[in-house]
């Protein structure tokens, strides 16, 4: 398999620009709906992203930003993805660093990824793609799925 991009994952049905969610939990909701509806995760999907969330938050304070990057075990995901979705009030998410600490997410990245190390390998991109932060100032601003797909394959994330 060639190599684990941003750009290669994100697909226009689970991209959601200058949404409003009145918690994390209506988030989760949202995407395990759609993703079961193309057939791209298990029914318990939604159960197992609460739960791992809930004991791996996953919350990152960034200098000018708060963002996520929730994912759950491999065997949930029959069709490889990642969620991209940008928020117009943050939702809170609990830091991956300090889980009494409340994160106001302002992008989320859902991994819906079943092969381990390409996991791993997101996680490191996405990591790279957090500290560049005029890159996510434009992603932030996106008002259409073409619009944030589009700077995702210009900057080759």
């Amino acid at each position: 398999m060639g190599e684990t991009t941003l750009s290669s994952y994100v697909k226009a049905p689970l991209v959601f620009t200058q949404e409003n969610f009145s918690s994390r939990d209506e988030l989760f909701e949202q995407i395990a709906a759609k993703a079961s509806d193309l057939g791209w995760v298990r029914e318990d999907f939604l159960e197992r992203i609460k739960k791992r969330e809930a004991t791996f938050p996953t919350g990152i304070q960034l200098v000018n930003f708060g963002a996520a990057i929730p994912h759950t075990d491999a065997e949930c995901i029959l069709e490889e993805f990642v969620a991209v979705i940008t928020l117009q009030d943050p939702v809170s998410f609990y830091s991956m660093e300090d889980n009494n600490q409340q994160v106001k997410a302002q992008i989320v990245f859902v991994l819906g990824l079943n092969q381990p190390h390409a996991q791993l390998e997101m996680l490191q991109s996405l990591m790279g793609l957090l500290q560049n932060e005029a890159v996510l100032a434009e992603l932030l601003l996106a008002t259409t799925e073409t619009e944030l797909i589009t700077i995702i394959e210009k900057n080759q994330l």
